[in-house]
């Protein structure tokens, strides 16, 4: 087989929008430098907590004229506003809920895992402690949900 058979379907050409949520300065600068290295060269904005997280899908304030992410990659653990608390209102909006949603976090607590999935998050990741292994899982991610996954049309 040659390589252009295993070339993704989707037109490579497509910017993706690809939201951050995540509340350490040191897991962003690595989650958005191994999404670099890996294959996400796009589109890539990043926000705080969870708050911050809902007003930016949202488009409220100072993210009027942010754009529509095609996945959200959502960290547990903040302030304010957790993962889950986030979630839970994604999914309760008409115009967000089949947004794609990425839980990426330290936790493997198995009922983090359960209460995610029971929320209708579309994957779970715990992040490897091992920098190299982070990296490898950011490429596979990108791989598979930024360039193999059609994300579902805007609602609104």
């Amino acid at each position: 087989m040659s390589e252009s058979e295993f070339e993704s379907p989707i037109d490579q050409k497509r910017k993706i929008e690809v939201l951050l949520v995540e509340d350490s300065p040191s897991d962003a600068m690595l989650t958005i430098e191994a999404l670099r290295e890996g294959c996400v060269t796009e589109s890539l904005h990043h926000v705080e907590d969870g708050v911050e997280a809902l007003a930016y899908l949202r488009r409220s304030g100072q993210y009027a004229n942010a754009p529509r992410p095609d996945v959200v990659l959502l960290d547990l653990n903040m302030p304010r506003k957790n993962g889950h608390e986030v979630l839970q209102e994604i999914r309760a909006d008409d115009a967000l809920q089949f947004l794609p949603v990425i839980m990426l976090t330290t936790s493997d607590d198995e009922q983090d895992v359960l209460k995610a999935y029971g929320e209708n998050v579309n994957c779970y990741i715990t992040k490897p402690v091992d920098l190299n292994a982070f990296v490898r899982a950011m490429r596979s991610l990108g791989d598979f949900w930024l360039k193999w996954v059609t994300p579902p049309p805007p609602t609104a």
